[in-house]
């Protein structure tokens, strides 16, 4: 599937308890919402066309991660992300579509201070990932393909696997089907330059409203080990979307383990730190 010409987004906050593991809680403590559950912001992780902008590079990868010079605490963030066609009404977001689902790393550079999200999220190629594999959405609400559906993540190193972040239910997200894109369209038509966040809608006008987009839903909360634990140059990194009708979460562990990533034929996104 060729991603090169779709943006880029993210939802920061939708998994409770992942900001304050990643020590990012008080970048959002200006931002007010609705709820206390709900998710913080929107913000941009590529946006092809925006030749003035680093977010103008092409950060997805399916097999690598390339160490950034001079970081020293990067960390996988396991999520899924959702393939969505826009619809509008001239300049404002009508509505999202949702198109299919993969396995997402939203690799992040823990940076106290960063003026905004998207200075931790793109800092080249192969600075994020996207499974080859996905999966059609029959529909994008309770019901539907995604119910079954949990997220884990591994880092293997020196041989040794080791679960990263918790074994999670895409239904545990804070906000999901009708709920999140009611509220990514609000954010994408409304919210404004300010503190860490970005003015989504003036991207859209000026890219020319693309169709299709990219949003990566959240990452779940670390484990001990992936809270107390980087990324280092010969690590493998591992992102699994799977459905419990096909597999047990001690089946994934198993073949994870074992580097049986053959045998695994859901949404699956291994990547080498090099």
């Amino acid at each position: 599937m060729d991603l090169t010409s779709v943006l880029g987004f993210g939802v920061a906050g939708n998994f409770a308890g992942h900001l304050e593991q990643a020590g990012e809680a008080a970048d959002f403590k200006s931002i007010r919402t609705a709820e206390v559950t709900a998710p913080k912001a929107v913000f941009p992780f590529y946006l092809p066309g925006m030749n003035d902008s680093f977010l103008s590079v092409y950060p997805l990868s399916s097999d690598t991660i390339c160490f950034p010079e001079g970081a020293d605490n990067l960390q996988i963030e396991p999520e899924v992300g959702v393939i969505f066609n826009i619809n509008y009404a001239g300049d404002r977001v009508l509505s999202l579509s949702a198109e299919c689902f993969g396995a997402y790393n939203d690799c992040s550079i823990r940076r106290p201070g960063a003026r905004k999200i998207s200075e931790k999220k793109n800092w080249g190629a192969c600075s994020k990932g996207f499974s080859s594999v996905t999966v059609p959405i029959d529909r994008f609400s309770a019901g539907g393909v995604l119910d079954s559906y949990r997220i884990a993540s591994f880092l293997i190193r020196d041989g040794q696997c080791h679960p990263y972040g918790v074994d999670s239910a895409v239904v545990d997200y804070s906000y999901m089907y009708e709920k999140l894109t009611g509220w990514i369209v609000d954010k994408m038509n409304n919210q404004k330059d300010e503190g860490p966040v970005e003015d989504i809608n003036s991207y859209i006008i000026r890219l020319g409203r693309p169709a299709r987009c990219l949003i990566s839903i959240g990452a779940t909360r670390y484990t001990e080990f992936g809270s107390t634990n980087y990324l280092k140059k010969g690590d493998l990194s591992v992102v699994a979307v799977y459905s419990t009708a096909d597999y047990s979460p001690e089946k994934i562990v198993d073949l994870v383990s074992a580097r049986k990533f053959g045998e695994i034929t859901c949404p699956l996104l291994v990547q080498k730190v090099v």
